[in-house]
C-alpha cells in the first residue's frame, strides 16, 4: 500500500545553513562575482580536470587554486575528503589560503560511509573530525554521503538502527551535519522522525538532509 504520509519538515533552523559566518561575510563585505545575498554559492571540490586555463589563470600555480576560487565563491564542498581524511597540515593550509567569511563543508571518508557504514568507526570518525575542527568558525556541516542500499543486502530498518547510535555518540557536538541518502523511498517519515528526536535529544545538533538517486 502507497504511504500517503506527508513528510513534515525537521525544523525550520536547519533551512538556514551557515548563519554565523553568513553574519560575518555580510561584515566584510567581500565582493564576488558568484554570489548572491543570503545563499553561499559554491562547487563540489576546488578543482577538477578542464579548470585550469578555463576557471583557473594558465599561468597559476595549483597552490594558488585555493585562495583564487575563495575571490570568486564563499564555500566549497572539499571532495577528496570522501576518498582519503586529510592530515592536519592540509586543513591548517586551507585556513590560511582563505579569508575569515569562507566556509568549508567535506564528505566524511568512505570507509566510515561506504565500507564500515557507521558500524565500528570511532576512531576513524574522531580523528577525521578533530583534524577538521581545526578549520574552526570556516567549518561548516560534514556530509554523511551514503550510497544506494539494495534491499536484499541492507534494509532501511538496518539503516535507521545504525544511524541512531551513531547520532546518540554526537552528544555535545558543536558540528553540524548533512545526510545523504539515494534510496528515495527512504525519506518518508521513519527517516524524518528519527532525525527529528536526534536533534531533539542532542544539544547543539544540527542536521540537513539532501537526496541524490539513479534510476533504477
Amino acid at each position: 500500500m502507497a504511504d500517503n504520509h506527508k513528510v513534515v519538515p525537521i525544523a525550520d533552523e536547519t533551512l538556514t545553513l551557515f548563519d554565523a559566518a553568513q553574519e560575518m561575510a555580510d561584515q566584510q563585505k567581500i565582493e564576488r562575482p558568484f554570489s548572491v545575498p543570503g545563499l553561499r554559492i559554491g562547487t563540489s571540490a576546488f578543482t577538477a580536470a578542464g579548470w585550469p586555463g578555463s576557471f583557473y589563470p594558465s599561468e597559476l600555480k595549483p597552490r594558488d587554486y585555493l585562495s583564487y576560487y575563495a575571490t570568486k565563491f564563499n564555500t566549497v564542498e572539499v571532495d577528496s575528503t570522501f576518498y582519503r581524511a586529510p592530515t592536519a597540515s592540509t586543513v591548517n593550509g586551507w585556513y590560511e589560503k582563505t579569508p575569515p567569511d569562507f566556509v568549508f563543508a567535506a564528505k566524511v571518508p568512505q570507509t566510515i560511509t561506504h565500507e564500515k557504514v557507521l558500524l565500528d568507526c570511532e576512531r576513524e570518525f574522531e580523528e577525521f573530525v578533530d583534524t577538521m575542527d581545526l578549520l574552526d568558525d570556516k567549518l561548516g556541516p560534514l556530509l554523511l554521503q551514503f550510497p544506494y542500499f539494495r534491499e536484499t543486502d541492507f534494509s532501511q530498518a538496518d539503516f535507521l538502527t545504525r544511524l541512531r547510535f551513531f547520532l546518540k555518540r554526537l552528544q555535545g557536538t558543536t558540528v553540524r551535519y548533512a545526510i545523504e541518502i539515494r534510496n528515495k523511498n527512504w525519506l518518508n517519515d521513519r527517516f524524518a522522525d528519527l532525525l527529528r528526536q536526534g536533534m531533539n535529544s542532542i544539544s547543539n545538533l544540527k542536521i540537513m538532509v539532501r537526496c541524490s538517486y539513479f534510476a533504477r
